[in-house]
C-alpha cells in the first residue's frame, strides 16, 4: 500500500515506447500482488492449475514482461529480504484485512453478488513464499535478471537508480520518492485497459514518470521533510496522525519546517519517528548485485509452465516469441552501429 502522497505529487503521462532501450528495476513484490489481484475469474476466484495452484502471479509475471521486453524495455526485478520490526504491525494489519475480504467474497458469492465478489476477492490476495519461489524460478528460466534486496525492494531499487545502473523503479507505491530515487515510474505493469471496481466503467491506464527533484522543487521542501511528510500521513512502518492528509502534511510541514515543531503545535505524537526517518533515509541496501540478461531456456519455461503448471502451450510460445523478438532486434540495432 505504501504512503499516501498522490494528491500532492506532479506527474507526466508517458508511453511504454518513452521507455525503449532503458533499464527499470520492477518492485517484484509490489508487481506480484499486482498480478494476483487483478488476475482473477469474473467471480474473483484467481487462476489455478489442475492441483489448484494459484498462477495468477505467473501468469502475469510471463505475459506482462513478454510485453514490456518486446516494446524494448529492459527489466531487472528487485524481491523486498527482512522487513523492519516497525512493520510488523503493517503486516499483521493486512493480513486481518484479507481474512476479512475473504469472509466477505465467500458471503457475496453465496448471495450471487459477482461484482462485490470479485472486489472482495481482490482485497484477499496474498503472495506465499511459495510464489515468490515460483516467480524467481521462472524469471531465471526466462533469463531475466533479478535482485534480492537486504530489506526493502523499492529502497535497493532506488539505490541502483542512484548509482546509475538503472533508469527508474518501476512501482505503484510513492514510498519510492521517500527513498530519495531519482524516478518512479508507476502503471508500468498495469498499463492498457481497465474496469473500475465495481462500475461498468473502463479507463485506459497508462504508464506516470514521478522524479524526486521535479516534487521537491514543486512543494518546496527537502527529502528530509518529504519524509517528514510521508511520516505524518502514515507509512508502512508507522501510523500517521488521525485527520492529516498529504495536502494537510504539506502545509504543516511547510509552516513548521520539522516533524517535531508539528507535533509539538498540534499536540500529536507518533511512536519510533526517528527510527522511521532513518529507515528511508539511510536504507538497507547492498552493492553485492549484477544485472545481466541470460539466454531463454526454453525448455525450461515450458517444462515449468506447460507440465508443472497446465500453461496453454501456444500462449506461451507466443510470449517467448516476443523475448526472441527483442533480442533478435537489439543484436540487429548493435549490427547497425558498426556501420
Amino acid at each position: 500500500m505504501g504512503v499516501d502522497l498522490g494528491g500532492i505529487v506532479p506527474k507526466e503521462n508517458r508511453k511504454l515506447t518513452d521507455f525503449q532501450s532503458k533499464i527499470i528495476a520492477i518492485d517484484a513484490y509490489n508487481a506480484l500482488y499486482q498480478f494476483i489481484s487483478i488476475i482473477r475469474q469474473p467471480d474473483g476466484t484467481p487462476l489455478t492449475d489442475s492441483n489448484d495452484r494459484v498462477t495468477s502471479h505467473l501468469t502475469g509475471l510471463l505475459y506482462r514482461t513478454a510485453n514490456l521486453i518486446e516494446a524494448g524495455i529492459k527489466l531487472v526485478y528487485v524481491f523486498d529480504g527482512k522487513p523492519s520490526p516497525l512493520k510488523m504491525t503493517t503486516i499483521e494489519g493486512r493480513s486481518n484485512i484479507r481474512n476479512k475480504a475473504a469472509e466477505e467474497w465467500k458471503k457475496a458469492l453465496e448471495e450471487g453478488d459477482i461484482e462485490k465478489a470479485r472486489t472482495k476477492a481482490m482485497q484477499s490476495s496474498r503472495l506465499t513464499p511459495e510464489m515468490v519461489d515460483e516467480s524467481k524460478h521462472l524469471l531465471n528460466a526466462l533469463g531475466v535478471p533479478f535482485i534480492q534486496a537486504p530489506s526493502e525492494g523499492e529502497a535497493q531499487a532506488g539505490y541502483m537508480v542512484k548509482k546509475g545502473d538503472v533508469y527508474a523503479v518501476g512501482s505503484q507505491d510513492f514510498d519510492v520518492l521517500l527513498f530519495n530515487a531519482p524516478v518512479l515510474i508507476r502503471n508500468l505493469t498495469v498499463t492498457g485497459r481497465r474496469k473500475l471496481p465495481r462500475k461498468n466503467v473502463y479507463v485506459n491506464v497508462e504508464p506516470e514518470e514521478i522524479r524526486t527533484e521535479n516534487v521537491l522543487k514543486h512543494l518546496g521542501v527537502t527529502v528530509e521533510q518529504l519524509v517528514d511528510i510521508g511520516i505524518l500521513v502514515g507509512t508502512d512502518f508507522n501510523e500517521g496522525v488521525k485527520g492529516i492528509g498529504p495536502k494537510k502534511a504539506l502545509k504543516l510541514i511547510n509552516e513548521h519546517k520539522n516533524l517535531e515543531n508539528v507535533l509539538r503545535n498540534i499536540g500529536g505524537e507518533i511512536r519510533d519517528y526517528d527510527e522511521v526517518r532513518k529507515i528511508f533515509l539511510e536504507p538497507r541496501v547492498t552493492d553485492y548485485y549484477k544485472i545481466e540478461w541470460k539466454n531463454i531456456d526454453e525448455n525450461a519455461v515450458k517444462e515449468f509452465l506447460c507440465t508443472a503448471h497446465d500453461f496453454s502451450g501456444d500462449r506461451v510460445e507466443n510470449a517467448l516469441k516476443k523475448f526472441q523478438a527483442a533480442k533478435e532486434n537489439r543484436r540487429q540495432k548493435s549490427l547497425e552501429e558498426w556501420f
